[in-house]
């Protein structure tokens, strides 16, 4: 533990692709996130935050074990956690803390050993399988979630708005169970819900917080001419469904309205922290697992590094935490690995000092951490692995097989220009490149992605029946069947 931090229980709230730009305390003046804002203002937010890959499996794998993808090889949404590496999860248990789960995994089954105390609401990939089309990469199997996404914007009913719902209800009831009960060690509670993630329908409440007609269009209207964003529009076929200025609108709208209706999920958990008894004993980690384009360059849903889709909303507070910290130090999901242990009082074992995971609370008092931090993609619609770095005010992100990009996020941060083909560039280029390479060997990362993916397509029964099992859109919460296309 950092010095003069007492253990304290840990509350670890995670939502499912949250842009970091649609808060309050991160500069959006429309959005309505209350609690969330409230949250901030009570403790740290981090204004660099990322997650190690913008799509639902591997980052949560990642965000688990404290590793980076390319050493979890859980490379896409057909390969989920097992529970086979060590999570930090699995590190309290065995210390003896009580660690428990409500909500979203995202891991391969509750038949495997995740870690967890108990599970409770667990929603896993589908069949124990997931997402198989995505591993089709070359060319990328065309996606059929588009028309749906584009036409179902708006107000109404959703299994996902009522599992939420019952995740907080599961979470409040969690807590209030713990009230006046001294354990011997503190706790650790995951809530983790799944809005705002597509579909996006929002209770209707919500989404007459925002009225579509004065919804601002995306800043930027179209992606770089670059060969893998060719791909990913491709595949993904937004502009066959989004090319109308309306719906666009309809749909920020929504997005804005599933803010705010995990927003008030949100406060339901920490007003029942509070009810307690419990807030004066345990610090709160707020994230989610990646962001989301929202139609920014003609982008809809992840995949891609820009700070739409790869940044992430990352916010920490406790008895123990000064309020309105704002803290620039880059971190990633993976930190929550460390930060975690550390959070309880308990030390990594020797097996654990080698992982790339860093705790916060010394940023949070300032510590100066340089440091390089890494997003990987391997998943549906990429034709080469892509691989992010952000090191100090650049970002580069390599293509394997296709020509970089780099932003200097200090002049640029809506990423506007891309200086990989200026020369004046050369030096910033060579240097986040060798930054990369000190980390790992993207080219033989990329070889070893494609032939896993060949090697459980082959499994699978190749692509013809892949295909022909269709495309599923999203997984369904527990109980609800999966609906293919």
């Amino acid at each position: 533990m950092t010095a003069g931090r007492a253990p304290r229980n840990l509350l670890f709230i995670l939502s499912d692709e949250h842009q970091r730009g649609v808060t309050g305390c991160y500069g959006n003046p429309l959005v309505k996130t209350p609690n969330i804002d409230r949250l901030a203002a009570s403790g740290a937010r981090f204004t660099n935050a990322y997650t190690p890959s913008p799509i639902c499996v591997p980052a949560r794998a990642a965000l688990a074990t404290g590793r980076w993808v390319h050493q979890t090889g859980c490379w896409d949404n057909a390969f989920p956690y097992d529970g086979r590496i060590n999570s930090w999860h699995r590190r309290l248990r065995d210390a003896g803390h009580h660690v428990a789960s409500i909500g979203k995994l995202h891991f391969r089954s509750s038949a495997d050993d995740n870690g967890f105390s108990e599970e409770l609401l667990p929603m896993h990939v589908v069949d124990g399988i997931g997402d198989l089309l995505g591993m089709i990469r070359k060319p990328p199997a065309p996606r059929g979630g588009m028309p749906a996404l584009a036409a179902e914007a708006g107000a109404g009913s959703s299994s996902y708005n009522d599992y939420d719902h019952a995740i907080a209800d599961a979470a409040c009831d969690w807590l209030a169970a713990r009230a006046g009960k001294a354990g011997d060690k503190p706790w650790a509670l995951m809530v983790s819900f799944v809005r705002p993630h597509f579909p996006l329908v929002p209770p209707q409440a919500f989404f007459d917080l925002y009225d579509p007609a004065t919804m601002p269009l995306p800043r930027l209207a179209t992606a770089p001419d670059h060969p893998a964003m060719r791909a990913l529009r491709d595949c993904m076929n937004y502009a066959d469904y989004f090319a109308d200025d309306a719906v666009i609108r309809r749909a920020i709208a929504a997005y804005y309205g599933l803010v705010s209706y995990l927003d008030h999920n949100v406060g339901r958990v920490l007003d029942a922290l509070r009810a307690a008894g419990l807030a004066g004993d345990t610090r709160i980690i707020y994230t989610s697992d990646h962001g989301d384009n929202l139609g920014t360059r003609g982008l809809w849903g992840k995949s891609v590094m820009y700070e739409e889709s790869a940044a992430v909303p990352f916010i920490a507070a406790g008895p123990d935490i000064a309020p309105g910290r704002v803290v620039p130090a880059p971190v990633s999901l993976i930190d929550v690995y460390r930060s975690a242990l550390e959070c309880v009082g308990t030390a990594a074992p020797v097996p654990d000092r080698d992982l790339p995971s860093r705790s916060i609370w010394p940023l949070i008092e300032g510590a100066d951490a340089p440091r390089v931090i890494l997003s990987e993609y391997h998943a549906a619609a990429s034709v080469a692995g892509t691989f992010m770095v952000r090191r100090g005010r650049w970002k580069y992100v390599y293509h394997a097989g296709y020509r970089p990009e780099l932003f200097d996020l200090r002049a640029d941060p809506g990423e506007t220009t891309d200086l990989a083909t200026d020369p004046a560039y050369v030096g910033a280029l060579d240097t986040c490149e060798r930054a990369l390479r000190d980390i790992c060997d993207p080219d033989q990362v990329d070889a070893r992605a494609f032939a896993d993916q060949a090697a459980r397509i082959a499994q699978h029964g190749g692509v013809e029946a892949i295909m022909k099992r269709g495309d599923f859109g999203h997984t369904p919460p527990p109980g609800e069947a999966a609906r293919f296309a």
